[in-house]
Formats: structure tokens, sequence, C-alpha cells
């Protein structure tokens, strides 16, 4: 296996790919667990399959959803017209969209996948092999998922075709970054409280600005250097500051203000709002005291009541 990919392509992973393929591999667990197999021989963790599909614009492969295959696990080979079918009932919806490659769980690419990989090489010429790594480890900091891309080496004088590790970045849509936030801010089981819950974002937050923070100061104190002439010049990182320092101005157009103005007044609005529906249910609270305590008084000296 290769070390890394040198296709050049850039990947874009959807969280709604991790959240299906990790979906898939919690029901297929629980039903082979619940399948009454004994406590002293637990069954080996199962491995799911699946479609991953999404649209490839120039050399950017964006990966949207996915969907599950039937898989014989003694020929090791796909249902090809539950393939086809699930093939065209997805482009039915989305009609842009196009299978992009497969998805498994495991720890690592096994010899028996390249035989699934060459298998769906009739529907895309170059599929790519999403990974997730269903073992829980503390220790690891990234997400457990790993894509691949087959290329083609030259091994002992033999064509042969090996899984190349690619790297990738999560893209997120406005419908996916709520449905995160909403996951994330779920009561969790054990008990904890919401306040246990803001702490812990707020810790993430705090680190991920402190993290920044000095990442800007190592490259502001780098420049500083060679201006000065401590260290030589080199173009190719100032190029990457100057890219950098390009964005920065997008966020001055009239465009942003516009838009930044919009959202700003309509955040303003929401708690205008729900500072004056506090204020009348404050106001009615005191208005049904008044009345009932001035209701006693009229009962003995003959008065109306005062609302």
């Amino acid at each position: 296996m290769a070390s890394s990919s040198s296709s050049g392509l850039t990947f874009k992973l959807h969280p709604l790919v991790l959240l299906n393929i990790s979906d898939h591999y919690t029901r297929v667990k629980s039903q082979a667990t619940g399948a009454g197999s004994s406590a002293d021989s637990p069954p080996p963790p199962p491995r799911v399959f699946g479609c991953v599909i999404g649209v490839q614009k120039g050399r950017t492969v964006e990966i949207f959803n996915s969907f599950e295959l039937l898989y014989d696990p003694y020929t090791h080979s796909l249902d090809r017209a539950f393939l086809e079918k699930k093939q065209e009932l997805y482009k039915k919806v989305f009609p842009n969209f196009y299978i992009l490659g497969w998805y498994s769980t495991g720890s690592d690419a096994q010899e028996s996948d390249m035989n699934i990989h060459r298998a769906l090489m009739d529907i895309n010429e170059s599929p790519l092999y999403v990974l997730l790594n269903p073992s829980i480890n503390h220790a690891q900091k990234d997400l457990p998922i790993t894509i691949y891309e087959s290329e083609l080496h030259i091994i002992d004088g033999i064509p042969q075709l090996i899984f190349a590790q690619a790297s990738y970045t999560i893209e997120t849509v406005e419908a996916e970054r709520i449905s995160v936030d909403h996951v994330a801010h779920l009561k969790p089981s054990d008990g904890g409280s919401a306040a246990t819950q803001l702490a812990a974002h707020l810790t993430g937050t705090h680190s991920a600005i402190k993290m920044l923070n000095s990442r800007i100061r190592v490259l502001h104190h780098y420049l500083l250097a060679m201006q000065k002439g401590e260290i030589p010049c080199e173009n190719s990182l100032l190029r990457q500051v100057s890219s950098l320092l390009r964005r920065l101005p997008t966020i001055e157009s009239e465009k942003f203000r516009d838009d930044f103005l919009m959202e700003y007044n309509d955040t303003l609005l929401v708690s205008y709002l729900a500072m004056f529906t506090n204020c009348s249910s404050t106001m009615n609270e005191l208005v049904d005291k008044f009345n009932t305590a001035y209701e006693r008084h009229t009962r003995r000296g003959g008065r109306t009541s005062f609302i």
C-alpha cells in the first residue's frame, strides 16, 4: 500500500456520510449481538459495506451521501441487482450525484477489499474507498476515517493495483451544521447537566482560539526574523502568507456587511421579542395577583375590580 496518493485530487467529506456509516455499523452489530451469541465466545466485529455518492468538479471531489449494499461474505461479492436498483432510485432524487466509490469498516484495508474495488470499476473507473475504524481509541484526536484511491504500481515487474491513502477535509452545509450542533447538544446518557455541556463546548472553543493565536504568533515572529535578515527569505512561504492575507478583505465587502447586519438585526429582534414576552408574562402574573388581592377587598367594600 502506498503511503499517500499522488493524484492531486481534493476530497471533501460531509458529516452525513460519517453518520450513515456509523449508523449502519451500529445496527448490524446490535443485531449480531442480540442473535443469541454466547458471552464466552463473542462474535468478531462485523463489516458493513455501501456506496458513497457525490459530485466531482474538476480536481475537487465532494462526497455528500451514502447508501447500504448487500454483501455475500462467502463469495466476497456484492449484489449487483440491489446496487443497480439503489443507484436508479437515488438518481431520481439526486440527479447530479454519481457513485464515487464504496465504504466499509475495519482497522485497515484488506486484500479481499480489492475484489470489491475492481467490481465497481465498471461504474466508476477510479472509485474511492472510504474506511471507518469503529474501534474506540481515546488517544486518537483525528476522525477514524481514511480515504483510499487505487493506483497502478509496478511490483516485481507486474502491474498491480494498490490502495493509496488520500487526504481530505470536512465540508458542511447549513442543514448539516444545524443537525450536528443539535446532536452535540443532546443531553448525555450519563446524566450530565447542560452546564457541563456548555463548559465542555467553551473549553473546546478556548483551546481552538488559543491554538490559532499561538500559530499566528509563530508566523509573525518568523516574518519579523525574515524581515531583519536573521533567516533566509523563502518566496514560497511569502506567497502562501500573501494568499492567506488576501482573504481578509472579503469580509469587508458590501455584501458581507449587508448579510452581517441582517443576521445581527434578526438576532436582536429575536432577543427583543423574548424580552417582551418575558415582560408580558411577568406583568400578567402581577395583574392576576393584584386582581386576586383587590377582589377580596371589594367583597368587603362593594367596589369593582381594577382590571
